[in-house]
């Protein structure tokens, strides 16, 4: 957790310094990245809300995303990433979204991704989605492989 929250640390002070906000959607890192950005003294002034959407009873209940919505889309693929993102930015009206979605292992997912498959996205004045394979099987390394990804993708875009 110590690297996970530094590089929140870093954000944190980065989305304060200009104003600006970050709403979460997070399936497989299980909370660690939404746990991250709270543990930085002033959080409330840019973080606005998440959630864990690890099922898809999460996914409808929480992001208010039906089936329809979701149609033809695998849930540990960019566009499903996106698609998070940019509901968890509009539902919570923050200027950024930011999303996670994958595998953690030890075993792979119902879709065919190997364990340490993840899919991460950010929404708003730009939007970015990337995969990341870390080609391990260790669940809670993964977990804090994939936070880490998704704080450094935001990072990243807010400059």
């Amino acid at each position: 957790m110590e690297a996970l929250n530094e590089r929140a640390a870093e954000l944190g002070e980065r989305l304060k310094a200009q104003g600006q906000t970050v709403a979460v959607a997070e399936s497989s890192s299980g909370g660690l990245i939404s746990a991250a950005l709270l543990g930085v003294p002033g959080a409330s002034k840019y973080y606005l809300g998440g959630a864990v959407v690890y099922t898809g009873k999460a996914r409808m209940v929480l992001m208010d995303l039906p089936r329809e919505a979701v149609a033809g889309m695998r849930s540990a693929s960019e566009p499903y990433a996106l698609l998070l993102a940019r509901t968890a930015r509009e539902r919570f009206g923050a200027t950024w979204g930011l999303s996670e979605t994958g595998a953690a292992g030890p075993t792979g997912n119902g879709y065919g991704d190997a364990a340490g498959h993840t899919c991460i996205a950010i929404s708003g004045p730009m939007e970015m989605a990337v995969t990341l394979e870390t080609g391990e099987s260790d669940r809670a390394a993964n977990m804090v492989a994939f936070s880490a990804a998704a704080l450094d993708l935001l990072r990243r875009a807010v400059g």
